[in-house]
């Protein structure tokens, strides 16, 4: 019986999230159908703005190129968010113990938002060539700072009772780090995890835009060079398909590390 009502509530849930996305979809079929329309009515080239059918069509048929790129692509971004990941967890924990690292680190934090991805990235190639390095420094750069903050506000919103509870039992600060702050601060970790890895797609993008020999990047740039506007769009599509897969995929993690983190219409 266990199993069975198990088994019916997933089935509800999957219907109830299928549902929740009719919108979305309907409003991107249309999108996609304006568009379709537009370019064979107004008769415009190809080469400016080829219809979604063209786009699908050339893609399939460059799919083998795609997807070796979009494979280089994949790899660049997940080494660098690794390193990105690596880094937000060290100072956010470093600052979280130390007051005068909070104070010293986070404007720092902040300041290093306001320099512009589009001027740096060409200074990472000069200064490093076109290897894997300037690419993951571009990525770390680009997606540090939203899970740092996102692991600092987490840890600062920790339930104080809890905490007080604690050392009034005897708990050290460590004992209190792994069983009020980090529990607390797993939810906002993950809300800015979501939004991280979609900037490390977008930076492995640009980064291997300005140079790279291979790539999602450096293939649109071809293909924008040689006029194919048509596999330009077919790259953003699978740029975007991959952004979503990285997406959907820290659910997968969430569940699995602090599955008391997902909010009730996430649950199964």
């Amino acid at each position: 019986m266990r199993t069975s009502s198990t088994e019916k509530a997933r089935r509800t849930t999957a219907s109830r999230r299928l549902r929740a996305l009719l919108p979305a979809v309907g409003v991107a079929l249309l999108l996609v159908a304006v568009w379709e329309w537009y370019v064979r009515a107004s008769g415009i080239r190809p080469q400016v703005l080829p219809p979604p059918s063209r786009v699908l069509a050339q893609g399939w048929d460059h799919r083998a190129d795609l997807a070796g790129h979009a494979a280089t692509t994949l790899q660049v971004t997940l080494a660098g968010f690794a390193v990105s990941l690596v880094v937000s967890w060290i100072l956010a924990v470093a600052v979280d113990f130390s007051p005068t690292l909070r104070r010293a680190f986070v404007p720092l934090f902040v300041v290093s938002q306001t320099l512009p991805i589009i001027a740096i990235a060409p200074l990472m190639i000069i200064w490093f060539g076109f290897g894997l390095l300037p690419k993951i420094l571009v990525i770390a750069l680009a997606t540090f700072f939203p899970m740092t903050i996102g692991l600092i506000e987490g840890f600062a919103a920790a339930d104080r009772d809890a905490s007080a509870l604690l050392r009034s039992m005897g708990a050290g600060r460590r004992q209190e780090f792994r069983y009020v702050r980090l529990p607390s601060a797993l939810p906002r970790f993950f809300t800015s995890l979501r939004i991280g890895i979609t900037y490390a797609v977008v930076g492995a993008v640009f980064a291997e835009y300005v140079g790279a020999t291979s790539g999602l990047g450096i293939y649109m740039a071809t293909q924008k060079n040689s006029f194919r506007t048509d596999l330009v769009l077919a790259a953003v599509a699978v740029t975007a398909a991959v952004s979503l897969l990285l997406y959907v995929l820290t659910y997968a993690a969430e569940r699995v590390v602090a599955p008391w983190a997902l909010s009730p219409g996430t649950r199964s």
